[in-house]
């Protein structure tokens, strides 16, 4: 029997396995929280006070449905489910052996778990843009301060100023609002009239979706302004103080906050699927790298992506994804699968939703190409913009040569924040095509990981009493250093 790992569970992850648990595998899951719903349908630890309602908003019913459908394949014994484990290193499908192999992280436990075919459901992160005084305590993710909202129930500021641009922008404001936090200005680099001409592509797609989006903002109310430039977050000892910004017209303002979130939509994660063997392009649609597929979300031998991993589609089309990549893994097995042919016209109709989206909200690349000399560009690493530019007339318009003489992209986040501004700013000092400047190569490990996971043999757990789960193998550790 064939070992299908899923990385991910989300919901993209959550309808693979459901659908391959209909077709009679047993499906290896591994997630990095502790309880299955990914990002959108993030859910609290056990016993918390708040509803799915106040949780989830609209979107309550849906995550009710995820939530219950994974608990029901773990509770029957259906899947194998390793929660709290990072996927930090894989070796991709070999022709040679016939696998692969995928190590992850639980403390100093680490794990090998062989498959013969790998579903990747990682998602994406914020795709944020460099803003002077960023680097200051106080300054978020708007994913972060969801997450600490939907999490703990935590508001990260008492005076919050949210900017960027995206739907997530709105929906975080409109959440921190219900919730009793204080949301002093929400911060919409696009313009109205850029949003109005891809919020006309959008309501073509999915008109109930835009309508509801238009309630949400409307219920901002005079916190929300459209069309700004934002110049720098000041602050002190103490964190963020105030962030300063012109409004449409041009007029210069100062607000006083002590938390500021950012985010320009969504990044696709594509760390792992480099190290699986996916090939990439760069989306002139959504201005980023995007790993090529096919319309199932095959991405090579015995590879599926799925998700906002694969395409920005929001939550519906991940779902839809995911049970699109069981699919296709159904078929190369040679195993009875359904029709994707209904899942396939939905998923288009959620492309060209998506495709509005992007045009609604744009990455602002000429006000990062132009940043000032003194502007962060890698917070891990505290690397300026200046700096990069004088690093790009030695490293030439290569996104790699540039990242090993200036070291951006080489912390904690291995560029999941700096690649793609950080690709403006050498695009523009060697005045080429940011398509042109190419991608920071992914390599092990793709997240932290402790010294000490890497020092036992895999499946050397510090729990005497701890097993290796169905589907894992042990693996010595090669005889030379690490």
């Amino acid at each position: 029997m064939s070992t299908v790992l899923i990385v991910g569970a989300g919901p993209a992850g959550i309808r693979a396995a459901q659908m391959l648990v209909q077709a009679g595998l047993h499906p290896v899951v591994v997630d990095e929280a502790a309880r299955a719903g990914g990002q959108v349908y993030r859910r609290p630890p056990e016993g918390f006070l708040r509803t799915p309602a106040q949780l989830y908003g609209t979107e309550a019913g849906k995550a009710v449905r995820l939530h219950r459908d994974f608990d029901e394949m773990v509770a029957r014994g259906q899947i194998t489910y390793l929660p709290e484990r990072s996927v930090v290193a894989l070796s991709p499908k070999s022709a040679a052996d016939g696998g692969g192999g995928v190590a992850h992280v639980l403390g100093t436990d680490r794990r090998e778990v062989a498959y013969d075919r790998l579903i990747l459901a990682t998602g994406a992160t914020d795709r944020l843009a460099p803003v002077a005084g960023w680097q200051q305590a106080g300054v978020y993710s708007l994913g972060a301060a969801q997450i600490a909202l939907k999490a703990q129930g935590v508001s990260l500021g008492r005076r919050i100023v949210l900017a960027g641009t995206g739907p997530l922008l709105t929906l975080l404001a409109y959440q921190l609002v219900c919730a009793g936090a204080h949301v002093a200005q929400v911060l919409d680099t696009s313009p109205l009239g850029t949003q109005m001409r891809g919020g006309l592509r959008m309501a073509a797609a999915r008109p109930w979706v835009t309508a509801r989006g238009l309630r949400l903002r409307a219920r901002l109310g005079r916190r929300y302004k459209a069309g700004v430039r934002l110049e720098e977050i000041t602050g002190g000892v103490g964190g963020v103080e105030a962030i300063r910004w012109r409004d449409a017209r041009g007029h210069s303002h100062m607000t006083e906050c002590d938390m500021v979130g950012l985010g320009w939509h969504l990044r696709a994660d594509g760390h792992l699927p480099d190290l699986a063997g996916a090939e990439f392009t760069f989306s002139p649609v959504y201005h980023q790298w995007m790993v090529q597929a096919d319309e199932l979300g095959r991405a090579g031998a015995g590879l599926y992506l799925a998700g906002d991993g694969l395409a920005i589609l929001g939550a519906d089309g991940a779902e839809l994804a995911g049970a699109l990549a069981a699919i296709a893994c159904l078929a190369d097995l040679g195993l009875s699968h359904p029709s994707p042919v209904g899942l396939l016209r939905r998923a288009r109709r959620m492309a060209r939703f998506a495709e509005g989206l992007a045009q609604a909200f744009p990455w602002p690349a000429h006000a990062v190409a132009t940043l000032s000399h003194d502007t962060v560009i890698c917070r891990c690493e505290g690397i300026t913009a200046g700096c990069l530019r004088q690093t790009a007339t030695l490293s030439g318009p290569d996104a790699n040569r540039a990242k090993s003489l200036s070291r951006v992209g080489m912390g904690r986040c291995q560029g999941r924040y700096c690649q793609l501004a950080g690709a403006e700013i050498v695009a523009a000092a060697t005045a080429q095509d940011v398509a042109d400047i190419g991608r920071l190569r992914a390599q092990p490990p793709v997240r932290p990981a402790p010294i000490g996971a890497w020092l036992r043999p895999a499946g050397c757990a510090t729990d005497p009493a701890a097993r290796l789960a169905p589907g894992q193998r042990q693996i010595p550790l090669p005889d030379r250093d690490i």
